[in-house]
Order: C-alpha cells, then sequence, then structure tokens
C-alpha cells in the first residue's frame, strides 16, 4: 500500500493545482501507471467446464474476509450471471447463478442475462464491499431476447436483491429495460445495441445525481455519417433511484476514431478517477484487443494514457483477445482480471498481477 500511500501527495497537488482543468497532466498519468501496472501475467482463474461454454466479464467485491467474482457464461443460447468466491484473489470457487434466463423469447430479457454487481465501493485500495440502497443489492446487466451470441436487441436492464450479494441465488428484476438503443431519446452512438454497463455511487453528487452509470454501444460512424460500421464507445447515464435513468450529454466521454472502446469501470485514487477499459481493432491495431486506461477530475472529461497497454495478448491462453479489465489492488500487489481468448476463441477468466505469484495449473479443455 506505501506506493497507493506515495501517490496521494501527487494527486493532491496537481488537483490543488488544477481542480477546474478538464485535462489531467501527463505526469500524473505516468504516475497510475506505474501504481497500476501488471506485468506478471499468472494465468486462467476460471476455465468453462466444456468447449461450447464461454466466460466472460468478471466483477470482483469483497464481504467478511472473502472475495467474490461475478462473472457471466454463454452456453450455446444465451448469456447468464453466476458467482464464485476465493481467499486469495487468484484461486477461485464456482457458488451458482445469480441471473437466469428463461429460454422465452416473449420476455425482453428470456435469453440474454450478463450482469455486472453495482455499487462496489471504488476507492483504490478501499473495501471494495458493494452497497446496499433502498435495502436491495443492484446489478446493472445486459438483457435480450434473441438466442445466440450478442444477438438481437441488446438493452440495459437492472436487476436487485435484499438477500445476500455473497450467496448465489436469483435476484429479481424490472419488468422493463432502462436504457434501450429504440428509446426516443437514444444518441448517435449508441442506436444499434447497448452492452456492458457500469454503475458507481457518487455521494458527493458531483454531476447533480447520486448514481452514475458508464456503458459501451454500437452505434453510427458519426453524427453526421449514418452509414452502418462497428464502433463501441462508452457513454454516460445518471440516476437520484437506479430504476430511472436519464441519458448525459450527448456524445461519448471515452472513445476512439475507429473500432471499439469498453467495458469501463472506475477506481477513485484521492481525488482522481481512474476508468480501465479495452480497446479492440483500433485504426493503427486492427486485429488486436488490450486494457488500458483513462483519468478524470470531474466523471465527464476524460484523459487518455498515451504509454503502454496494461493487458495485452501474450500467452497461448490469451492468444487471441485480452481484454475486458476488472482492476483491484489488496495488501500492496495489484491484481488485473481479464477475459482471455486462445486461438480456439476459448473464452475465460485470468489474472495479471504486479507481483510475481507464479503460473496457474487451470487450463483450457478440448471436452
Amino acid at each position: 500500500m506505501m506506493k497507493a500511500f506515495l501517490l496521494i501527495g501527487c494527486f493532491l497537488l496537481s488537483y490543488a493545482a488544477g481542480a477546474q482543468k478538464k485535462e489531467v497532466p501527463q505526469a500524473v498519468m505516468q504516475k497510475v501507471y506505474e501504481t497500476v501496472k501488471t506485468p506478471y501475467k499468472y494465468g486462467l482463474v476460471l476455465a468453462p467446464g466444456s468447449a461450447s461454454k464461454k466466460l466472460d466479464c468478471p466483477t470482483v467485491f469483497r464481504k467478511n474476509g472473502k472475495w467474490y467474482m461475478s462473472y457471466i457464461e454463454f452456453d450455446g443460447d444465451g448469456y447468464e450471471t453466476w458467482l464464485a468466491q476465493s481467499s486469495d484473489l487468484l484461486h477461485w470457487t464456482t457458488l451458482g447463478k445469480m441471473l437466469s434466463k428463461a429460454g422465452d423469447s416473449l420476455r425482453w430479457d428470456g435469453y440474454q442475462k450478463a450482469g455486472y454487481v453495482s455499487l462496489i465501493d471504488p476507492a483504490w485500495g478501499g473495501s471494495y464491499r458493494a452497497e446496499k440502497y433502498n435495502g436491495n443489492y443492484w446489478m446493472s446487466y445486459i438483457g435480450g431476447h434473441t438466442p445466440g451470441y450478442e444477438a438481437g436487441l441488446l438493452s440495459v436492464g437492472m436487476a436487485y436483491t435484499p438477500g445476500d450479494v455473497a450467496a448465489p441465488h436469483e435476484w429479481r428484476t424490472l419488468n422493463q429495460p432502462v436504457l434501450k438503443a429504440t428509446d426516443p431519446d437514444v444518441r448517435w452512438w449508441e442506436n444499434k445495441k447497448l452492452y456492458k454497463s457500469s454503475v458507481i455511487w457518487d455521494k458527493k453528487k458531483t454531476l447533480g445525481y447520486p448514481f452514475v452509470m458508464y456503458y459501451n454501444a454500437n452505434g453510427d460512424t458519426s453524427r453526421n455519417t449514418p452509414k452502418w460500421r462497428w464502433f463501441e464507445r462508452i457513454g454516460m447515464a445518471v440516476s437520484n433511484d437506479m430504476v430511472h435513468w436519464k441519458r448525459y450529454q450527448p456524445d461519448p466521454v471515452v472513445h476512439h476514431r475507429i473500432g471499439i472502446t469498453g467495458d469501463g469501470v472506475l477506481q477513485k485514487m484521492d481525488n482522481l478517477w481512474v476508468m480501465f477499459y479495452f480497446g479492440a481493432f483500433w485504426e493503427d491495431r486492427k486485429n488486436e484487443t488490450f486494457n488500458r486506461f483513462a483519468c478524470s477530475y470531474d466523471l465527464v472529461n476524460w484523459t487518455d494514457w498515451e504509454g503502454d497497454d496494461l493487458i495485452r495478448s501474450s500467452e497461448p491462453f490469451d492468444q487471441k483477445y485480452a481484454h475486458k479489465p476488472c482492476v483491484v489492488t489488496y495488501k500492496g500487489v495489484v491484481y488485473h482480471f481479464y477475459c482471455a481468448v486462445n486461438d480456439k476463441y476459448q473464452r475465460g477468466i485470468a489474472v495479471a498481477t504486479s507481483v510475481d505469484k507464479g503460473k496457474s495449473t487451470i487450463h483450457f479443455t478440448n471436452r
């Protein structure tokens, strides 16, 4: 933790000198990079039980001295959300489901329920505890009624439970999505499909709302170019109650000219917000995926890191794709969880660390 404490002085000085500035100085960005980098790939921590299944999108939180991970599994028809537990962040045991698909095409989310636990303490090196609001734990999720891999109209829904966030059980869901690509107020960059969302509880109400959602979506090339092309960008929505959501400003907040910018998740280092996200198929990196970060003082204006990737493909287990971050730090060690895809398109959850922790014994199966 000494590294994080040393950084606080730097962040305080930079914030005091320019709290009103929209851009974060590159010297501060460099300090963040030095703090969060994880050069040691431990390897897979969760792998699917069969070659036909795919694991994706880890979300890590902590309760009563144990670590928990929600993640999603594609079973050939659609996504469901599962829960795993660990005592050391390296060895994980699957506990059971949190969101199950109904297999009913008449329900708006009958075939897709890909969830991400919300309202986790965002403080870097903090409790990482999922907090209750209005008597419930909350989880945003991708919902859809078309079977297949990311098929059909995908929308953002909200799930909740008064029960134990650390125990597998079926969460309740709202009857309708909270954000759709077909909404009357949909923006130009999100008018095709909506994807992963991440919700923080900003108790300072920086934007006038306590709850802030970041999510990536597929939409038009630009506001002035309606020709269809595959892009994803990260934009925002805000809420007073976790149920009713309002889109925030017309443009995305983190994006790149070509390809995918997605799956933004936030940590806060003193007064500096850090968004970990993944990039894919950018103009100068057409066949690559990688995890990076951006920083902000105000949750809206983000400065992109211009240096090395945090995670990129380098091992057989992530040879095809290495992307979709979830980063935590505990007892002086940074753990960077991500989705790893090998050359056979098998998909699992891997971790890299700031300190060498050895190598995982988990491998993809040919079954």
